[in-house]
């Protein structure tokens, strides 16, 4: 389990670094195909480096706000505050996340946070109302164990910077596509660095999205065993997860940039996919079978 923390973080620092290279080259194309002169290198530069610091420190600020999450006070989620508070005990950690949640019936959670200190975990009201409390022990114990894994800050990051790619990727495909490139053609920029440039703007958000996939997957696997680990109950994550796989209500602010933070995909699959055990690869999460299976599996 250190070996994965240790991991995450390396993993965190190597995808900051390859997206800040990745928007310089994007942004340099773009500036040189607007004819904007051998200031674009600067530009290129300094836009990269603003928006990977807003997106490794505001992540988990930008999540929230795109699912539309809201404060559990205790108060009105007294029983959720409590199950975190008791799991809080045995996980180890000092700094307790905050706790938000989001008006939808599917039930369903995720953790976001740049890292334990600033963390959340964010459940939906239909989890709240359909999971008996060693069901939600068991979910919230999951979402707890990518906190103390450090899945949060690399899941956070890859999301907020993917969804930027994916972005900059459209917008700068539609100026092109309606002209706004003619000037291009006078362009004096460094020939090798714009190729690179294009290149990247159309193969980033696809090398984005299989990255956020794949890691979605490995992860998954860990925080179920961790959460097992933490509650000492196998049984309540495992007929958590068989609720969740049965639901068919639709998240109705789920989005492709944060799907695969939650315990399970937001999107229902069709009667067909659903009966698939093996997921494919561009599965943003393990099958349930193959995760239940697993969680019976530890020693």
């Amino acid at each position: 389990m250190y070996d994965d923390i240790r991991n995450n973080k390396i993993k965190t620092g190597v995808i900051v670094a390859i997206f800040l290279v990745a928007i310089t080259l994007i942004v340099y194309y773009v500036c040189m195909a607007f004819d904007l002169g051998p200031i674009s290198i600067v530009i290129a530069i300094v836009f990269s480096i603003a928006t990977s610091w807003a997106s490794y420190y505001y992540s988990d600020k930008i999540v929230l706000s795109v699912n539309k999450a809201y404060p559990a006070n205790q108060e009105q989620y007294k029983k959720l505050n409590n199950i975190l508070d008791g799991l809080m005990v045995s996980s180890g950690l000092q700094h307790r996340p905050k706790l938000y949640v989001v008006d939808d019936p599917q039930p369903n959670a995720f953790a976001t946070g740049r890292n334990p200190q600033n963390s959340v975990i964010c459940v939906t009201t239909g989890l709240l109302n359909k999971m008996d409390y060693y069901e939600l022990e068991g979910v919230v114990a999951h979402e707890l164990s990518h906190i103390k894994n450090y899945d949060i800050r690399l899941s956070a990051v890859v999301s907020v910077m993917v969804g930027f790619i994916v972005i900059l990727a459209d917008w700068v495909s539609r100026a092109l596509f309606w002209g706004a490139g003619d000037k291009d053609n006078d362009s004096k920029g460094n020939p090798i660095l714009m190729l690179v440039g294009l290149l990247c703007l159309i193969l980033a958000p696809i090398f984005g999205q299989l990255m956020q996939l794949a890691l979605s997957r490995r992860r998954e696997y860990l925080a179920d065993a961790s959460a097992v680990e933490l509650t000492r109950n196998p049984d309540g994550l495992i007929s958590a997860l068989q609720k969740l796989d049965a639901d068919t209500n639709e998240l109705k602010t789920a989005n492709n940039a944060t799907a695969y933070m939650y315990i399970v995909s937001p999107f229902k699959a069709n009667a067909k996919d659903q009966k698939k055990k093996k997921s494919s690869l561009f599965s943003t999460h393990p099958s349930i079978d193959d995760r239940i299976e697993a969680i019976r599996n530890l020693q």
